[in-house]
């Protein structure tokens, strides 16, 4: 039984939140844990056995840094990479319909289709033995328990208990109907196809009744085919309890990445930065580039990720971030919960400074809190500080839970700032 896996990875239009790292790299290709976001994905599916091909669909232009991605994984993971590119964004599900044809060749048994945004341990053997288990010519989403008072923050779904068929499902809806949410993941059969032109079908009656010309290849997984597909015996939740987080913004890329620095430990310890003589202080789960050069007085730790040819100073603390490729820490500088863009250069005795965002560990199944940077009184809510690629921050000063977008030098301290 052949496998094919498609990578949803949208487009620049997507991603806003994710600001300004997003405006010159890709969302999907952001570093998280030291390496690409999709590489995460990518990994995980080369290891479901009978995996033919892995398809990105999206409507970002094919530039060199995804073209030089591509390669590279193809080479690792020895298995077939490609990329489709829309030529109009078709919402979630509507590129998968459009390419058809493409993604069918070889008539592959079963497609597994993830989200680009979403991080997790990817149980996928275990998502495909289950859906061997259940579903003869049927589809599965992988679903997980979310705390009550979140869950209507994303798709949530209502399963049968004894068949784990699904029964319901409302994309955000307004009032409480279950705890059970989506996590973006899905095996799904080839008749999911007749299930999309019929939606599509739909789009164009629609269109006609309205009498204007709207996308009608525009098809949407939470709003139109999850709906569709409830309550037919025709889709099955497997259920996970691993971490799983969506990354919307810099502070769940924080999140993001302390988890996939855990995960190293049982998948990857060679990932992990050691404590050895006459090297910096190691505190908990680090990725330190080889290329990066760390004085040995630094301490460095938990939760952090350093990028290729970063330079750290002597007497450098940093916890809880990201920095990533070519970035100057100087002396005696403190980074803590802040993504420190490319070729950033952070002044002596500077600190950067941002707020802990993560869920809250006294709520059971408790998911990071709404994303939204800005408060109903219009002041930015207190979070994770971002700098943009060539930032220079002058020594001593004091950045805190601000964005600063890129090519901007810094000449005094700010606070719940957005430094434009």
């Amino acid at each position: 039984m052949e496998l094919k896996t498609i990578i949803l990875i949208g487009g620049p239009q997507k991603g806003t939140r994710f600001r300004p790292l997003s405006l010159e790299l890709p969302k999907p290709l952001f570093p998280i844990a030291g390496y690409p976001l999709i590489h995460h994905h990518i990994e995980a599916c080369s290891k479901v056995p009978n995996m033919k091909e892995i398809v990105l669909i999206g409507y970002y232009q094919q530039n060199e840094s995804l073209s030089r991605f591509i390669a590279s994984v193809q080479h690792e993971f020895n298995v077939p990479v490609r990329y489709l590119q829309e030529f109009q964004p078709l919402g979630t599900v509507g590129g998968l319909y459009h390419f058809r044809d493409q993604i069918m060749l070889g008539n592959p048994s079963a497609l597994i289709v993830l989200y680009a945004d979403i991080s997790s341990d990817f149980p996928l053997k275990e998502m495909w033995e289950f859906h061997k288990k259940h579903n003869h010519g049927k589809h599965t989403v992988m679903g997980t328990e979310s705390n009550p008072s979140q869950a209507s923050d994303n798709g949530v779904m209502v399963e049968d208990p004894d068949t784990h068929e699904l029964l319901h499902y409302v994309e955000k809806p307004e009032t409480y109907v279950s705890s059970l949410i989506n996590c973006g993941a899905y095996i799904f059969s080839p008749t999911i196809f007749d299930a999309l032109k019929e939606l599509r079908q739909k789009n164009v009656e629609r269109s006609s009744e309205l009498s204007y010309s709207n996308n009608v290849g525009r098809i949407m997984m939470g709003e139109q085919l999850m709906p569709y597909l409830s309550g037919q015996g025709a889709v099955y939740v497997f259920k996970t309890n691993h971490f799983w987080t969506v990354l919307k913004s810099a502070g769940s890329a924080i999140f993001a990445n302390r988890n996939f620095l855990e995960l190293y430990k049982t998948r990857h310890p060679d990932r992990l930065t050691l404590n050895k003589d006459n090297k910096p202080t190691i505190i908990g789960d680090v990725f330190i580039h080889p290329t990066a050069s760390v004085d040995s007085t630094a301490v460095i730790g938990p939760n952090v990720s350093i990028g290729s040819g970063v330079i750290i100073g002597p007497g450098a603390r940093v916890k809880d971030a990201i920095i990533l490729d070519k970035a100057e820490i100087k002396d005696h500088c403190c980074i803590l919960y802040s993504i420190v863009g490319w070729n950033c250069v952070i002044g002596a005795w500077s600190r950067i400074e941002g707020t802990k965002f993560e869920p809250n560990p006294n709520e059971p199944h408790a998911r990071l809190a709404s994303e939204s940077l800005f408060q109903k009184n219009g002041r930015l809510i207190a979070s994770t500080t971002v700098l943009g690629r060539n930032v220079v921050i002058n020594p001593e000063l004091l950045v805190r839970n601000s964005i600063v977008l890129p090519y901007k030098e810094l000449s005094s301290s700010f606070k719940n700032e957005i430094i434009l």
